[in-house]
C-alpha cells in the first residue's frame, strides 16, 4: 500500500503543476493531503494510522517536516541562504537601473567590427549578467528587449540572434555567484551528512571494522566552494559560445555580419567603454575575490555586492546631472580609508593604549562612516528616481519569498515521499542497475535533464537533489566531491532550460520578441548552443579537477587552511615527498649524514638522545616511503584482476540486504495485520523472498573468501606502511623542533638571570608567604623560555617547602642552589650550541622541511600546498576498501 500512496503524492503534485497551481503550494499540499488520505485509510481498514506508512507514521512525518522547518531556518550551518536576498538585490538593482543595457551598447561598439561581433558582445554581457542576477528569468528577458531588436537590425539571422540570447541567458544558473549554486550547496549539505553515515554503514559491513579512516570519508560543499568550483566551467562555457559565434560568423558572414563603429575609436570613447565596463567588473571581481581570498563570507560577499550595487545605481539614475558620482567618490575615498586604516594600525575599541590606537580608530569611524553616508545617499537617489528602490524592494522580496516558500514545501514533500518509502525505493532501483557508479549517475543526470522541462531550478534543487544526491556520494567508486557533484547539476539544469520544446528560456524569449521572429527559428537557434553546453558537461565530467581543483587551492592557501596532519591530506602529501625523494633524494640523504655529524655530545641527555634518533628516523624515512610505494604498487597490480570479482560480489550482497530489509518490513506489517489471511499472505512472500536471498548467496563465487582475504591483506599492509611512515616522519622531525625552540631562547634565558638571581636572593630567609610568591614569579618568567622545565623541577620543591603551615628554610635554601646551578649550566650550553650547533640545525631543517618535515608543519607552504591541491582535484577511487 506503501506504493499507492506514493503514486498518489506524484501524481497529486504532477497534477497541481500541469494545473497552473502555484509552486510553492503545490508540492506541500500534495504531501499533506496524501499523508492526510494514508492515515485515514489506515485507522478505517486496519485500526491502525500508520499502518499504510513504510516507516514511522503521521506523527512522525509531521516531526520531520517541523525538523526541515527549523533546518530551513535555525541550522547555523545553512546560513548561506542569508546570501541569497542580497545577491537578488544586487542583480535586480543593476538591471532596474539601466547598467546592463549600457554594458551591452558599451560591448557592441567595441567588438562590433569583428564578425560576429555583436553576438559576441551578448555572450559577454550574459556572462556578466549572470555574474549580478543568477535568475535565469530576468537576464533572459532583460538581453530578449536590449539585444534582440539590435541584432536583427544589424541583419543578423533569427536561429543565430535567439540561441545567443537564450543561450546566455542561461549562464546565471552556473557563473557565481548564482542562486541556484547557494540553493544546491545548501541541500547538498545534508546530503554529505547522509552519504557519510551510509558509507560508514558500507565500510563496517565490508571489514567488520567500526570506524572509518576519515581519509574514506564523503568530501562536503560550501557555498563559497561551489562559487570556487563553477568559475572554470562558466568560463569554458562563455569561451564556447564566443568561439563557436565567431567561427559561425566567418564561414557565413552574412548571417552575422561586422558591425563598425559610426564614431572614432578616440580616447573618449575608450574612457567611455572604461567607465562604463570597469564598475561592473570591479564590483563582480571585488565580490568573488572577497570569497576567493578568504576575506569574506558569501553572506558578507552578498552584501559587499547589494552595496556595491547600490552605489552604481545612484550614479547610473543621476547620469549627466551635476554631481552624479559625488557618492560613488565618497565611497571610494571611504573604501581607501578604511584600507589604509586596516594596514597601519591595529582597531580594537577595547585595546586603546596609545595616541597612535585612538588616531586609527578615529580615522575607521570616519571611513565607515563616510562609506554608509555614500550607500545612503544613493539609496536615497534611487527612491526619489522614479520609485526604482521601491520597484528592486519589491522585486527582491517576491523574488526572496518564492525561494523560501517553495524551500519550505519542499521539506514537507521530501519527509512524505520518505515517509512512503520513495526514497529506499529510488535507492534500490540504482543501486540495482549494472555498471556501478557511472550508470546511476547517468540516470539521475538524465531525469533532472528531463524534470528541468517542466520545473524551475528551485524545485529540482530542493526535491530532487536531497534524494538522489546521497545515493551518488555515497558510493565509493567514484568516490565524487559534493562540489563536483552540484556544478555538474548545474551545467545539467542550465542544458534543459534551454532545450526545445520546453525549455525555460525560450518561452521567457518567445514572451519579449517581436512576433516576425518565428518560434522555429529559435529553436533552430539553440540546438548548436545545447550541443556546446553537453560538450562542457562531458569535458567538466571527465576533468573533475577543473571543479576540484580552485575550492581546494583556495582552502590549502588561506589563512584558515587545514594542517598538514589532516588526514584528507596525507596520500597526495606522500605522492610529493615520494617524488622529491626520487629527483633530490641525494641532496637530503647527504643534509641528513651532515646532522648525524654535528657534535651534539655536550647537550643535555634527553635533549641529544631526542636528536640522534630524530636523525637516524629521518634516515629510515626513505626506505619506508619505498616500502609504501612497494605497497601501493602490489595493490595496484592485484586491483585489475580482483576489481571485477569484488564488484560482482559487492552486487549480490547489496542485493541480498535489501531482500533483508524488505523481509524485515513484512515481519512489521505481518505484527500489525489483524486477521489470519493476511498473516498468512505476508508469511508466504516473506517465504519466498528468503528463498530468494538463498539463491543469490549460492551464486557467490567459490574463490570469493580466499581472493578478498589476500586483498584485504594487501590493503592492510599498504594502510600499515603508510602509518609507520607517518609515525616515523613524525618522530623524526619533532626533535628538531624541540632543539631549535631551546636553543634559540638561549639569548632570552640569559637576559633573564640577573633578574632571576635578584628575586631568588635572600628567598629561604624570608617569610614563607613572600618567599612562595617571588618563586612563583621566577616560574613564570622561566615558563616563556622553551626547555626550562628541568630548571623548574627545584623551584616546585622550593616552593612546596616554604609552605607557611610547616616551612623549611634549609630545604629550601639547597632546591634554589640547585636552580641557580642548574641556570648557569643551562646557559652555558645554550650559549655554546646557539653559536656552535644552531646554524647546522637550521641548515638541516631547511633540507628536509619540505619532505621528511612536512608533517611537522604548522601549514603547508605555498609549492606543496599547489601539488596537494592539483594530485587530490581527482577523484580517488576506493571502491576495493569497501
Amino acid at each position: 500500500m506503501e506504493l499507492v500512496f506514493l503514486a498518489i503524492l506524484i501524481l497529486l503534485m504532477a497534477a497541481a503543476l500541469a494545473s497552473g497551481f502555484p509552486v510553492a503550494f503545490s508540492l506541500p499540499g500534495s504531501a499533506i493531503l496524501t499523508v492526510g488520505l494514508a492515515a485515514a485509510s489506515g485507522w478505517l481498514v486496519t485500526g491502525n494510522p500508520d499502518a499504510w506508512f513504510a516507516s514511522g507514521g503521521p506523527v512522525q512525518w509531521l516531526s520531520a517536516g517541523v525538523t526541515n522547518f527549523r533546518g530551513v531556518y535555525w541550522e547555523v550551518e545553512r546560513d548561506t541562504l542569508i546570501a541569497i536576498p542580497l545577491f537578488i538585490f544586487m542583480g535586480i538593482m543593476l538591471q532596474r537601473s539601466r547598467i546592463a543595457r549600457d554594458l551591452l551598447v558599451a560591448m557592441a561598439q567595441l567588438f562590433g567590427p569583428i564578425p560576429g561581433g555583436l553576438g559576441i558582445s551578448v555572450v559577454f554581457v550574459g556572462a556578466l549578467l549572470a555574474a549580478t542576477t543568477g535568475i535565469l528569468g530576468a537576464t533572459v528577458v532583460a538581453m530578449g528587449l536590449i539585444s534582440l531588436p539590435a541584432m536583427l537590425q544589424r541583419g543578423y539571422s533569427q536561429p543565430l540572434a535567439t540561441g545567443t540570447i537564450a543561450a546566455s541567458g542561461t549562464l546565471g544558473q552556473i557563473i557565481p555567484p548564482s542562486i541556484v549554486l547557494i540553493i544546491l550547496a545548501d541541500q547538498l549539505a545534508s546530503a554529505v551528512d547522509q552519504a557519510s553515515t551510509a558509507r560508514k554503514g558500507l565500510y563496517k559491513l565490508a571489514t567488520g571494522e567500526l570506524s572509518m579512516p576519515s581519509e574514506f570519508d564523503v568530501v562536503s560543499t560550501s557555498a563559497g566552494d561551489m562559487f570556487l568550483g563553477a568559475l572554470v566551467p562558466g568560463v569554458l562555457l562563455v569561451l564556447l559560445y564566443m568561439a563557436y559565434i565567431l567561427i559561425f560568423a566567418l564561414l557565413k558572414p552574412s548571417s552575422a555580419p561586422a558591425v563598425p563603429h559610426d564614431g572614432e575609436y578616440d580616447a573618449r570613447f575608450f574612457g567611455r567603454i572604461l567607465l562604463t565596463l570597469i564598475p561592473p567588473l570591479a564590483l563582480i571581481f571585488l565580490v568573488l575575490g572577497s570569497i576567493i581570498s578568504g576575506v569574506a563570507t558569501v553572506n558578507q560577499a552578498g552584501a559587499i555586492g547589494a552595496a556595491g550595487a547600490a552605489i552604481m545605481g545612484g550614479y547610473r539614475l543621476c547620469e549627466g546631472r551635476p554631481g552624479a558620482f559625488r557618492p560613488a567618490i565618497l565611497a571610494l575615498a571611504s573604501l581607501a580609508l578604511i584600507v589604509a586604516v586596516l594596514a597601519n594600525y591595529e582597531v580594537n575599541i577595547k585595546n586603546i593604549a596609545t595616541a597612535g590606537d585612538r588616531w586609527g580608530l578615529t580615522f575607521a569611524v570616519v571611513g565607515v562612516a563616510g562609506l554608509s553616508s555614500a550607500i545612503l545617499w544613493s539609496l536615497w537617489r534611487a527612491f526619489r528616481i522614479d520609485d526604482t528602490l521601491r520597484g528592486v524592494m519589491t522585486d527582491t522580496a517576491m523574488t526572496t519569498t518564492l525561494v523560501f516558500i517553495i524551500l519550505l514545501g519542499a521539506a514537507m514533500l521530501t519527509a512524505a515521499f520518505r515517509a512512503f518509502g520513495g526514497e529506499e525505493l529510488v535507492k534500490e532501483f540504482l543501486e540495482g542497475l549494472p555498471g556501478g557508479f557511472w550508470s546511476k549517475f547517468v540516470i539521475v543526470m538524465a531525469v533532472i535533464f528531463l524534470l528541468g522541462f517542466f520545473l524551475d531550478f528551485i524545485e529540482i534543487a530542493v526535491v530532487v537533489v536531497p534524494i538522489v544526491a546521497p545515493i551518488l556520494l555515497a558510493d565509493p567508486s567514484a568516490n565524487v566531491t559534493a562540489v563536483w557533484l552540484g556544478v555538474m547539476i548545474g551545467l545539467n539544469i542550465q542544458t534543459s532550460f534551454l532545450t526545445p520544446p520546453f525549455g525555460f528560456a525560450l518561452f521567457y524569449l518567445r514572451g519579449v520578441a517581436d512576433s516576425s521572429v518565428r518560434t522555429v527559428s529559435m529553436y533552430r537557434g539553440v540546438v548548436p548552443f545545447i550541443a556546446l553546453q553537453l560538450t562542457a558537461l562531458v569535458i567538466v565530467g571527465l576533468n573533475p579537477a577543473l571543479v576540484n581543483y580552485l575550492p581546494s587551492r583556495t582552502s590549502l592557501l588561506a589563512e584558515t587552511a587545514p594542517p598538514p596532519l589532516n588526514p584528507r591530506l596525507q596520500f597526495s602529501m606522500e605522492n610529493y615527498v615520494g617524488g622529491q625523494f626520487a629527483l633530490n633524494g641525494a641532496r637530503i640523504r647527504a643534509a641528513v649524514e651532515t646532522a648525524r655529524g654535528l657534535d651534539i655530545a655536550y647537550l643535555p641527555e634527553g635533549l641529544r638522545g631526542d636528536l640522534a634518533e630524530g636523525f637516524a628516523k629521518a634516515g629510515d624515512a626513505f626506505r619506508l616511503m619505498a616500502e609504501v610505494d612497494a605497497a601501493a604498487a602490489a595493490v595496484r597490480a592485484e586491483s585489475g584482476a580482483y576489481r571485477p570479482l569484488h564488484a560482482r560480489v559487492r552486487r549480490i550482497q547489496a542485493n541480498m540486504r535489501r531482500l533483508d530489509e524488505e523481509i524485515a518490513h513484512l515481519r512489521t506489517q505481518a505484527a500489525r495485520a489483524v486477521d489470519a489471511p493476511g498473516r498468512a499472505r505476508l508469511a508466504a512472500r516473506m517465504a519466498g523472498l528468503a528463498a530468494e536471498r538463498d539463491a543469490l548467496a549460492a551464486t557467490i563465487p567459490a574463490e570469493w573468501e580466499a581472493a578478498n582475504a589476500a586483498f584485504a591483506d594487501l590493503a592492510r599492509r599498504e594502510r600499515e606502511a603508510r602509518a609507520l611512515y607517518r609515525r616515523n616522519a613524525d618522530d623524526a622531525y619533532a626533535p628538531l623542533v624541540a632543539a631549535r625552540a631551546v636553543i634559540g631562547d638561549a639569548a632570552r634565558l640569559a637576559d633573564l638571570r640577573p633578574t632571576i638571581r635578584e628575586r631568588l636572593a635572600g628567598v629561604a630567609g624570608a617569610a614563607p608567604a613572600s618567599g612562595r610568591e617571588r618563586i612563583e614569579e621566577v616560574e613564570r618568567l622561566l615558563r616563556g623560555v622553551a626547555g626550562t622545565g628541568d630548571l623548574r623541577k627545584p623551584l616546585t620543591k622550593a616552593r612546596r617547602a616554604l609552605n607557611p603551615s610547616a616551612p623549611k628554610p634549609a630545604e629550601a635554601a639547597a632546591q634554589i642552589a640547585e636552580a641557580l646551578a642548574r641556570l648557569d649550566a643551562e646557559i652555558a650550553w645554550r650559549t655554546r650550541a646557539f653559536a656552535d650547533l644552531l646554524p647546522g640545525l637550521r641548515a638541516y631543517d631547511a633540507a628536509i622541511a619540505d619532505t621528511v618535515g612536512l608533517r611537522g608543519q604548522p601549514r603547508l607552504p605555498r609549492e606543496q600546498a599547489l601539488f596537494v591541491a592539483a594530485d587530490g582535484a581527482d577523484h580517488r577511487d576506493i571502491f576495493l576498501n569497501f
